[in-house]
C-alpha cells in the first residue's frame, strides 16, 4: 500500500510517497505526542516489525499526517491507532524542525507539531502490537537520566526533544 505524506519538493508541499521521503531525506510534516499522568510521561517501545528504529523507546506516539489531514486530527487518530487511547484533550505546545540520520539508510527531516495531553494513570491503554511492543511511565528526570545512561535505546527524535526543547514542551504544572 502506498502511503502519501505531506513533504516538500522544490519548496512546494506535495503528497509524496513516505518511503521515498525518508530515503531522500525530504523535509516533511509530522506530529509527536506526549501523554502525562501523575507526574510521569507515557513512553512506548516501537514494535520490532517497524521499518525503522524497531525496538527503541520513544515518546507516547508519533506519525505523519495524511495529505490534507489537520495535525490535531492526525494526533488523535494515531493515539487511538497505536495505543487505543480515546477521550484525551491534546494541546499543541510547539512546532520544531529537526534532521537526523535513521540507520541504516533513512533520514528524518521533520517539521513536527508537538502535542501534550493529560490523563489519569488508570486511563485504558490497548497496545496495537503492529506498532507498539510495550509502554512505560517515567518522570521527566528519569527519562533524561535514562537517555544519558542508555542513548542507544532511544529514538533520535526523543533525544533531540529532551536535549533542546524539553523546557518548551513541558510546563511546571504538567508534573503536579
Amino acid at each position: 500500500m502506498t502511503i502519501l505524506i505531506p513533504a516538500y519538493e522544490n519548496d512546494e508541499l506535495k503528497p509524496l510517497e513516505k518511503m521515498l521521503v525518508h530515503r531522500q531525506g525530504l523535509k516533511h510534516l509530522a506530529i509527536s505526542i506526549f501523554i502525562l499522568a501523575d507526574g510521569k510521561i507515557l513512553l512506548q517501545r516501537r514494535a520490532l516489525s517497524k521499518y525503522h528504529t524497531p525496538g527503541l523507546w520513544t515518546n507516547t506516539c508519533c506519525t505523519h499526517p495524511f495529505w490534507n489531514e489537520n495535525t490535531s486530527v492526525s494526533a488523535l487518530r494515531r493515539l487511538d491507532e497505536e495505543l487505543g487511547m480515546k477521550d484525551i484533550i491534546l494541546t499543541k505546545r510547539k512546532t520544531i524542525e529537526y534532521r537526523s540520520e535513521v540507520p541504516p539508510d533513512l533520514i528524518e527531516h521533520e517539521i513536527v507539531d508537538i502535542f501534550v495531553g493529560k490523563c489519569k494513570s488508570n486511563h485504558p491503554i490497548k497496545i496495537n502490537p503492529n506498532e507498539v511492543l510495550e509502554t512505560k511511565w517515567l518522570s521527566l528526570n528519569q527519562l533524561r537520566n535514562d537517555i544519558k545512561k542508555c542513548p542507544e535505546m532511544y529514538t533520535a527524535w526523543i533525544k533531540i526533544y529532551m536535549k533542546l526543547y524539553a523546557n518548551e514542551i513541558f510546563q511546571e504544572t504538567d508534573f503536579l
